[in-house]
């Protein structure tokens, strides 16, 4: 009885009765999900025998004993995932059937193009900026291996292992001896791949510039040759210098690269007082301290001066002085032109004067009478001065029958430019 009891339980499996895993999809691939199923062949002809599956890799047991579930599932397979799995099932601890091993290898995604980014964008770093270069890849699976190179030569610079599309890479406070190119790679089992090349430049900030005068001696008298000379000791060329005398720019001249320059200067006596420089490479302009210049002017340079200030002075004064008076000449000449065109007078006839004889014997005195007329003809003014002579003779010397009026006329005819008649009132002549 209880030998026909142990051929019932043991019936499922001491039957030719095989067990087969299989793996889902066939060819795994990083990321994705993996399924294993524990089959058997036939199918066991006792359904209420229960079969408690475990599943192995490497010969270390899958998930949980008690699951005893025919499938197994990873979410995520992973490149480590790979290796030798099998399954098996039992309905005591006496009676256990394992399947065939099954080599499984999980595939990863390869590479996609791989790209360097800088922070800050462009390429352009002051001296003591940081600077991060970021190397990203579009795509792949699993761990990716990440190199940052320097140069053409590829000098090594870090390796960094990210289970990710992107790593970065900083240098904290960058100087002028960074400047180069630069290129990273990324690798996740499919061998390496490159990005293009990237050129970074570090510039220094030009420094305060210092002002030398190099002179021919210790006192500087005008015709001298004074050397100007401004030069910054720090600076990624190419530097800009500018030169001042008294915030007046002087000259210019750029260093394409480094050092400094200088110029000539042939002293005068305005060439006195304070000069500076600037010095500029692009970024923020230093200038260099005020260096004075004090010239001597000989007695003789310093009355030319004094002169030719009075003389400034002068004309500064009469000048406006001078314009004003021509300006009421003018106005005067041309009020006169206007006035001498509207006056036009007729030559009036001559009026005798009566006069009263007296029986006396002393003589009279012949008396005068004068008469101006003024006539105006094109450009021309003609002046007419008439003098008329009346005598008184007495009544012995006097014939009878004679009437007074006999008179001695003569005339006085005179012509003048028009331009005069502003200056003379041809009415009062005599």
């Amino acid at each position: 009885m209880l030998l026909r009891l142990l051929l019932l339980i043991c019936a499922p499996l001491c039957e030719s009765t095989e067990l087969f895993l299989i793996v889902s999809p066939s060819r795994p691939i990083e990321g994705n999900t993996m399924t294993l199923t524990c089959k058997t062949k036939p199918p066991p002809q006792n359904l209420d025998a229960k079969l408690q599956f475990l599943f192995y890799k490497d010969g270390r047991v899958l998930g949980l004993a008690r699951d005893s579930l025919p499938e197994f599932r990873i979410p995520a397979v992973q490149k480590e995932d790979s290796g030798s799995y099998w399954c098996q099932a039992k309905i005591t601890s006496i009676k256990v059937k394992f399947s065939h091993r099954v080599q499984i290898e999980v595939h990863r995604v390869p590479i996609g193009n791989v790209s360097l980014e800088i922070q800050p964008p462009g390429g352009h770093l002051m001296e003591g900026e940081k600077l991060v270069l970021v190397c990203l890849v579009t795509g792949g699976t699993g761990d990716i291996i990440f190199f940052w190179f320097r140069g053409a030569r590829g000098l090594s610079l870090k390796t960094k292992t990210q289970h990710s599309l992107m790593a970065t890479f900083e240098i904290p406070a960058v100087r002028e001896s960074d400047s180069d190119q630069y290129y990273c790679a990324a690798d996740n089992g499919y061998g390496p791949s490159l990005s293009e090349l990237v050129s970074i430049t570090v510039r220094i900030p030009v420094s305060h510039p210092v002002l030398t005068l190099r002179a021919p001696g210790a006192q500087l008298v005008v015709g001298h040759i004074v050397e100007l000379h401004c030069e910054a000791e720090r600076g990624s060329p190419p530097i800009l210098y500018q030169f001042y005398h008294e915030d007046v720019a002087l000259w210019n001249s750029s260093a394409p690269f480094g050092g400094g320059v200088s110029f000539n200067l042939s002293l005068t006596a305005e060439d006195s007082g304070n000069y500076y420089c600037e010095a500029n490479n692009g970024q923020v302009a230093q200038r260099s301290e005020v260096v004075p210049l004090n010239i001597t002017v000989p007695m003789e340079d310093r009355n030319e001066v004094l002169t030719s200030g009075v003389i400034e002075l002068l004309l500064g004064i009469l000048a406006p002085t001078t314009l004003a008076l021509l300006f009421c000449c003018w106005l005067k000449r041309k009020i006169g032109r206007r006035t001498a065109k509207d006056v036009v007078r007729s030559i009036p006839s001559p009026v005798p004067q009566e006069s009263t004889y007296f029986n006396s014997q002393a003589p009279e005195q012949p008396h005068l009478d004068y008469e101006n007329v003024n006539i105006v003809s094109g450009d021309e003014v003609y002046s007419l001065v008439y003098c008329v002579q009346q005598e008184q003779p007495s009544a012995a010397e006097e014939p009878l029958g004679t009437h007074p009026g006999d008179k001695d006329s003569s005339a006085i005819y005179s012509r003048l430019k028009k331009a005069d008649l502003t200056d003379t009132d041809y009415d009062d002549v005599m």
